[in-house]
């Protein structure tokens, strides 16, 4: 599920975009949206292996990507000053790969995640 600092839990997969600001921004997708989204890219799978707690500062995205969470968690967080964390079986298009970004928080240290890398069309 996913979870805003202050907010009710979500189940909908989200969306990390970079704004015309250049700032990193969070939002859910709708239903009818969902309905509408078709992947085409490239799968790969991912096991990070850090120390809890470990931080990684303002930085924006290596590329646009799907995510998909299966183990560990992780905090996204915006230079507005909100966090969001990520839990197994949470999802989310990240595109925030111009701007200022978003820094990441691994609490529990380990995390697998799946990601499909999106084609350029």
């Amino acid at each position: 599920s996913f979870h805003v600092t202050g907010v009710q839990t979500c189940a909908l997969p989200i969306w990390l975009y970079s704004g015309d600001d250049g700032e990193s921004r969070i939002t859910q997708y709708t239903d009818e949206e969902l309905a509408n989204i078709k992947i085409k890219g490239t799968m790969s799978f991912s096991v990070q292996k850090r120390e809890p707690g470990h931080f990684m500062d303002q930085h924006p995205a290596a590329s646009r990507r799907w995510h998909i969470h299966v183990e560990g968690r992780m905090i996204i967080g915006l230079s507005d000053g909100t966090s969001h964390t990520f839990n197994p079986g949470d999802v989310r298009l990240v595109e925030d790969t111009g701007g200022k970004g978003h820094t990441t928080t691994l609490p529990d240290g380990d995390t697998i995640a799946l990601m499909i890398s999106i084609d350029e069309e």
